[in-house]
């Protein structure tokens, strides 16, 4: 990724971020891949998640190509500076990490199978980095829209965990939290691999198997 180069491995004091911005970035409300809205309003029996594992180019296609994903959508979470731009959370001086917007019909694909495909994707015991990617907004979370979601995903970490155990690896550095702002992340970010075939895509998984979702 072109601006991945921030090598920030901490989080900042929350006072010690960027200021930000009050106007949020301008985008266009339809999915590059399959013409969907991607800000709301969504129908209403149709759920979201958050997901960040890398670089997230390579993560939204992993996820637009999910049976059942209505929509997905780039952007900036866990962090503090309202609005940031793309540089600004590269710098490492936001706190916020690169995420994916998942619109998803619950039925036809469950939160639990949605885990699966994040656990598997991705090294999630890899701390501020991911891969070559290196940087707080590179690090692994999952940010949870309810109380459900949440004990799914800590459900989901323990069981992972101890299959990645058995192969060697460390423990989980996965960030668990409910959710708090989610910032679209600028246009052309939006289905970027879609839009440049030939992108950077940094995502790799541990070729461990997450049984959860089965």
């Amino acid at each position: 990724m072109f601006f991945g180069l921030g090598k920030s491995s901490q989080l900042l004091p929350p006072g010690n971020t960027l200021p930000g911005r009050p106007q949020p970035l301008e985008i266009t409300n339809r999915h590059a891949v399959n013409g969907n809205p991607l800000q709301p309003p969504f129908l209403p029996h149709f759920a979201q998640a958050i997901f960040a594992l890398g670089c997230f180019w390579g993560a939204e296609r992993i996820f637009w190509k999910t049976a059942g994903v209505f929509s997905t959508a780039v952007g900036y979470s866990g962090g503090n500076t309202p609005n940031p731009t793309y540089e600004e959370v590269c710098s490492g001086q936001t706190n916020h990490t690169e995420v994916v917007l998942v619109i998803y019909d619950p039925s036809v694909v469950s939160f639990e199978a949605l885990l699966t495909v994040f656990w598997e994707a991705h090294n999630p015991t890899q701390g501020m980095r991911q891969g070559n990617d290196r940087g707080t907004q590179y690090r692994s979370a999952i940010y949870t829209f309810d109380e459900a979601q949440f004990s799914a995903a800590r459900l989901s970490k323990a069981a992972y965990e101890a299959a990645l155990a058995a192969k060697g690896f460390d423990s989980i550095t996965t960030e668990i939290a409910p959710v708090g702002t989610f910032y679209y992340a600028e246009d052309y970010h939006q289905q970027y691999l879609h839009k440049n075939p030939g992108g950077y895509c940094g995502i790799g998984g541990t070729g461990v198997r997450c049984e959860i979702g089965s």
